[in-house]
């Protein structure tokens, strides 16, 4: 797996040996011959022959020392043995290498008995159970030497041998310890073969594999034979692009590409590979990574970021990006731009009576209208809640979107069959046109809405055209809620109250408690302006309790027989923990709870009915007393009234303004007033303006009213000083 020694290094150890051995072998012969020289001349000069066999003898030991020497720089283990399989020569490498048997090594021994010794000894575990065997397959290999062949030691050591034979019929055998080697192997090949990513090895010139780990064959179908027959081009999908084999040596090489299984599925893919050399062959090593479900898992979150979960309409993200790119498109080209903003008419009374299961399945309703009234290059988009909007970025003339708006209003206006109920809801749409209306996605989208705003105001079910002052309406109602929410931080707000009267003896019985606003700059800004601002902007949570702590605290004040009533708002219920809220408003001031009335509309009763009769129920417990306000407008339901035995019932001014001269609405106000007697309810009458309202009330039985007729709404100093001085004051 990893690099082995080549044939020419081998070649070349083995050439360097043989010359060393040659050139001393030379040496000593040519001083052999210079001696026979000499001996054949006359007697008198064997003293000089001597000295010339000296040299010899001492040349060749000089030979013999350097080859030593030479054969000990060598990092292998080296041994020559004779014709005969004997010890000739060896260096301290080779003693080390079998170490165990090293005492057995001496010139003239055979290395046939030094085998036998060694594996009695137990020094070579291949040879246990067959040791003739093992014995004569060692000496096969010894004199007919060919290729390499690795030998296991006992201290598990591997040892690699190759073996020449000399001219003379000796041999010439070389060791190396390639026990690092096999253990990376071994490493490479566990990490190779039961790693869990898939893995290959190709030819670095054909990209033919050469090897397959399990994870591959198990991950891509084919069998290990059938990839070793394919080359990398054949798992890629056509037109991809191939694996780079160019990095550099030690260097890992990054790609992306498209492979094929077998039954034929496209996968993305991330392959990480590196080069080396597989067994004397230039490869790669590839590992891919299969990271199509993460490529899909992350376009359906882009997706999903992008769209509606509910109607799979685009959202607002995605609607805005489209209008910006129209945007731009458009001030390149010229043309205009249009954007409808499209509302809902009545959608929160089908959550509120139905739930939003209901409202849920009516707006994927809504939402597939709007798909088949969008052509192409249109965006139609959800933007929340029951608020959807509509781009088309070529707009002809301002007529066209007046076409479509109206076409919009009819389709989303036919009754929907939803969970067996059939609903109807209206829908309200306001258009801004760029460039005229903006030039960029927030201020049109921004434009768009007041345009829908003012067409709600104007009767809903219709559509209007953004005018710039719209704009300034717009900007002015963004400044009367700052100062509001100012107003509200400071408690410059005011409590005013409105006296209720006992209509046979026109005794105060009570007072009502009304919010006021002095505006630093506007005067007394009315209720019906900033009432429904903070209940668009969330902000008559804060106005009730505020209301509910100071009214409760300026009726210590009064005189014990006298009540105090006070307004909740729906808005209170479903933020917030109104009971806690009453709760410490009676505590911090007080009061005594038998002497607070609180008044609700039937609205509240709408939304989480169970959840509201529970809280009231608790506030009942406290000793307060519970109102219906305005009865007789809005749901009127008189099931209200068996689930929960309000104290007093107030009818609505609606109903007093002109009663005497209106016989139907005479009729609903004595049926209101003997409902009342049935269930052992009061009743009060708001709005009572003239003399011939409270006569008429006060012949149909009514006890109690409250009006311009007697007093409008009072601050606090007033009212202290109207009950100073009577504290039964008759009004009016």
């Amino acid at each position: 797996m990893f690099d082995k020694p080549t044939t020419n290094t081998r070649d070349t150890r083995l050439g360097r040996a043989r010359t060393f051995v040659r050139r001393a072998g030379e040496r000593a012969a040519g001083f052999g011959a210079a001696l026979w020289e000499a001996l054949d001349g006359s007697g008198k000069e064997v003293r000089s022959a001597r000295a010339v066999a000296d040299a010899a003898v001492a040349t060749a030991a000089t030979a013999h020392a350097r080859l030593r020497e030479a054969l000990e720089i060598l990092p292998q283990g080296i041994v020559f043995l004779d014709n005969e399989g004997r010890y000739i020569l060896w260096n301290q490498k080779y003693a080390d290498i079998y170490k165990r048997s090293a005492d057995l090594f001496k010139v003239g021994a055979r290395l046939e008995d030094t085998l036998r010794v060694g594996v009695a000894r137990g020094d070579y575990p291949s040879a246990n159970g067959r040791e003739e065997a093992w014995i004569k397959e060692r000496l096969n290999l010894l004199y007919e030497p060919g290729s390499q062949h690795e030998q296991v030691l006992a201290d598990g050591r591997c040892i690699l041998i190759e073996e020449r034979k000399t001219g003379d019929g000796g041999i010439i055998g070389l060791r190396m310890d390639i026990t690092g080697l096999k253990q990376r192997e071994a490493s490479f090949r566990l990490l190779f073969d039961e790693n869990p990513v898939p893995m290959f090895v190709l030819r670095r010139d054909t990209q033919g594999f050469l090897a397959a780990n399990a994870a591959a064959v198990s991950h891509y179908g084919f069998s290990r034979e059938e990839l070793l027959c394919m080359r990398l081009p054949d798992l890629q999908v056509a037109d991809d692009a191939p694996e780079d084999d160019s990095a550099a040596p030690f260097e890992t090489s990054v790609t992306t590409s498209t492979h094929r299984a077998r039954d034929g599925r496209a996968m993305e893919v991330v392959s990480f590979s590196r080069q080396l050399d597989y067994e004397g062959t230039p490869a790669l090593l590839i590992a891919v990574i299969d990271v199509t479900e993460r490529k899909e898992a992350e376009a359906r979150i882009a997706y999903m970021a992008h769209h509606d979960s509910l109607t799979d309409l685009p959202n607002r993200v995605l609607f805005r990006q489209h209008l910006s790119d129209a945007l731009a498109k458009r001030s390149r080209t010229g043309g205009c731009v249009g954007a409808l903003c499209i509302d809902l008419d009545n959608f929160k009374l089908v959550n509120d009576t139905l739930g939003h299961p209901v409202g849920d399945r009516l707006l994927q309703d809504v939402a597939e209208r709007i798909k088949r009234v969008t052509r192409d290059r249109e965006t139609a988009a959800r933007l929340g809640g029951d608020e959807f909007a509509m781009l088309v970025p070529d707009v002809k003339s301002p007529q066209d979107l007046a076409v479509l708006a109206q076409r919009l209003i009819d389709v989303i206006s036919e009754p929907y069959i939803t969970d067996g109920h059939v609903l109807t809801v209206g829908t309200t749409i306001g258009i801004a046109v760029a460039p005229t209306d903006g030039d960029d996605a927030d201020r049109l989208l921004r434009n768009a809405d007041l345009a829908l705003y003012r067409a709600k105001a104007d009767g809903k079910s219709t559509f209007r055209f953004f005018e710039p002052e719209m704009d300034a309406q717009a900007q002015a109602r963004r400044q009367l809620e700052i100062d509001l929410r100012s107003a509200l931080a400071a408690e410059e707000l005011e409590v005013h109250y409105q006296p209720l009267v006992d209509l046979e003896t026109h005794d105060v019985v009570g007072f009502e408690a009304l919010l006021r606003w002095p505006h630093a700059s506007r005067g007394y800004i009315p209720p019906s302006e900033f009432i429904p601002l903070a209940e668009e902007t969330g902000l008559i949570t804060p106005l009730g309790n505020f209301a509910l702590r100071r009214a409760c605290a300026d009726a210590t004040e009064w005189p014990e027989h006298v009540k105090l009533a006070v307004n909740l708002s729906p808005m209170q219920f479903r933020v917030g923990n109104i009971f806690v809220t009453v709760s410490e408003a009676l505590r911090e001031s007080g009061l005594a709870p038998e002497r607070l009335d609180l008044e609700i509309t039937e609205s509240v009763l709408l939304d989480r009915t169970d959840q509201v009769i529970a809280h009231l129920h608790a506030l009942r417990a406290l000793g307060v007393r519970i109102s219906m306000d305005d009865f007789g407008t809005g749901y009127s339901s008189l099931s209200y009234l068996r689930a929960f035995p309000f104290d007093k019932i107030k009818i609505d001014r609606s109903f007093v303004r002109g009663l005497q001269g209106n016989p139907q609405t005479l009729a609903i106000v004595r049926a209101i007033l003997g409902l009342a007697e049935g269930l052992d309810m009061r009743v009060v009458a708001e709005g009572i303006e003239t003399q011939a309202d409270l006569a008429c009330l006060a012949a149909e039985g009514c006890k109690e009213g409250q009006g311009f007729y007697f007093s409008e709404a009072r601050p606090q100093g007033e009212v202290l000083k109207l009950l100073r001085e009577a504290p039964r004051r008759q009004v009016a």
